[in-house]
């Protein structure tokens, strides 16, 4: 009979979970949506292509997925070679940190997230989604 060696691994204490109210998720996706619809998709996703072979934007969405808030971008692939006909992409991130602030992200080339705000206002955070060019779909 073998013994089990124990060994020390490194565990990081937990983040503390942020409380967030129903009304302000959903005061968040309304807005979101609205940006969405009346101006996202207008500017972006346009009419397929004649030549049927390269990616393009067919839609663009947003979602929660616990305390973090994604604007995402979906593509079609009509190509002969795709592996498959769609595929989705998050290109913006909040992070609710509380008292009604949030930080901004956007993903990166590599699919890492960087911040390049903190603590801004849930308008302040859509201007910005909107008006600059790292939240591209």
């Amino acid at each position: 009979m073998t013994k089990r060696q124990k060994m020390w691994i490194y565990n990081p204490p937990r983040k503390p979970k942020t409380g967030m109210s129903n009304a302000l998720k959903e005061e968040v996706q309304t807005k979101a949506n609205k940006l969405v619809k009346s101006i996202l998709i207008p500017k972006y996703v346009i009419p397929p292509p004649k030549d049927m072979k390269y990616n393009y934007l067919i839609d663009i969405y947003s979602k929660w997925r616990g305390s973090h808030f994604y604007f995402c971008s979906k593509y079609c692939c009509p190509g002969p070679n795709a592996i498959s006909p769609f595929f989705e992409a998050k290109y913006a991130r909040l992070e609710y940190i509380g008292n009604n602030r949030f930080n901004l992200s956007y993903m990166r080339h590599n699919g890492q997230w960087l911040k390049i705000y903190t603590s801004l206002s849930l308008d302040e955070c859509l201007s910005a989604i909107r008006d600059e060019p790292h939240f591209l779909p």
